[in-house]
């Protein structure tokens, strides 16, 4: 699956739920919300976690959780980008263009 095929399976996915309908703005809160669970993964494998409420969890729980918040970002970022009828595609050549510009780089 590709970046175009799994936002059109997002947005379908999110407006069978009625989810779609939420504002951008609305988005951004759970895109932020999915960035702390992503910062607390990677937190997780760096530095680990010692806290006396929660089990030990293996490396590999953590590499799959890792996995999951990672994919969690990109679906919200993916469904803020549909609502604004931004082309994902479009999303991954600016940012390769931004930097070879930027650092003068060569393609």
């Amino acid at each position: 699956m590709d970046i175009d095929e799994h936002q059109r399976w997002l947005v379908d996915f999110y407006k069978q739920r009625n989810w779609y309908d939420y504002s951008p703005f609305i988005h951004l809160n759970f895109l932020t919300e999915e960035v702390g669970e992503l910062a607390r993964a990677v937190r997780a494998i760096e530095i680990g976690r010692d806290h006396p409420g929660e089990a030990h969890k293996s490396s590999a729980v953590w590499e799959a959780n890792l996995q999951e918040e990672l994919a969690d970002v990109l679906d919200q970022v993916l469904m803020i980008a549909s609502q604004y009828d931004v082309d994902p595609q479009q999303l991954l050549q600016a940012s390769q263009d931004k930097l070879t510009k930027r650092f003068h780089t060569e393609k």
